[in-house]
């Protein structure tokens, strides 16, 4: 984990966060502050607002109340595509590659989105060979560089994850928000997409929202529990796995 972190040196800071759909408050008066270069955890029981607020942070969604600062700037009225140019970059649930393509080319296709120019894919290779040699050192850090020039369709559930952290990274963000990165993992692929979120974070702040506690309390700096669209508690694990409300709240609601 990531002691170092000035204690008052925060990337992102949303106040009174609050998205109302139709009178239903998803998400009420959310206060969340990210230290930066740490693993902040968000976590709650189903519908506690998690991918609410995500989805607000990245411009998703609007806010219908409440301001969000990045890097102290005031981003709540930014598109989603202008966040993402800022430095902060979120990937999904589900995992999202190109399957026909291969390993190689869908981190590639990642590197030309920063260089401002088109998926070029009439180019020869020599053209692009400035490329290659950064696609070859984003995949040896995820573990797939012997995977480059096989179908991306044929990767194991656990490794599409890992290509999925691989394209992310091609876009050089300041922060990645990760939505249930072990969602669907067995045992072996969550150790090794742990340890890769952990090596990830060592040049950059990690936010997600995860279910499996086993990793949450491994992973994170901070957490923020949710519950009901409300910040419930807040702190390391050690703090807010003992806060009764806490314990009460995830009752029958998490499988760890």
């Amino acid at each position: 984990m990531h002691k170092n972190a000035l204690q008052d040196d925060y990337i992102i800071e949303a106040e009174g966060l609050t998205k109302t759909f139709s009178g239903f408050s998803a998400v009420r008066n959310v206060n969340l502050k990210v230290r930066r270069h740490s693993i902040h955890a968000l976590i709650g029981p189903n519908g506690a607002g998690k991918t609410t607020t995500f989805n607000l942070i990245t411009k998703f969604l609007s806010p219908t109340a409440g301001c969000i600062r990045f890097n102290g700037e005031d981003i709540t009225a930014l598109r989603p595509a202008d966040v993402a140019l800022k430095g902060i970059i979120r990937s999904f649930q589900i995992s999202a590659v190109f399957p026909r393509m291969t390993v190689g080319e869908n981190v590639e296709i990642a590197l030309q989105r920063p260089l401002g120019c088109s998926y070029h894919f009439w180019q020869s290779e020599r053209s692009l060979g400035n490329l290659t040699e950064r696609v070859d050192q984003l995949l040896d850090a995820v573990g797939l560089l012997g995977y480059r020039n096989r179908p991306a369709a044929g990767l194991s559930y656990g490794r599409k994850r890992a290509l999925e952290i691989a394209t992310t990274l091609a876009l050089d963000p300041e922060m990645m928000l990760l939505d249930e990165p072990m969602s669907g993992l067995g045992h072996e692929d969550v150790e090794r997409i742990s340890e890769l979120i952990r090596k990830v974070a060592a040049q950059r702040t990690i936010l997600m929202v995860e279910h499996n506690l086993s990793v949450v309390a491994a992973l994170s700096d901070n957490i923020t529990v949710l519950a009901a669209g409300q910040v419930l508690s807040e702190g390391p694990y050690s703090v807010v796995s003992q806060d009764p409300r806490v314990v009460e709240a995830y009752i029958g609601s998490v499988d760890e």
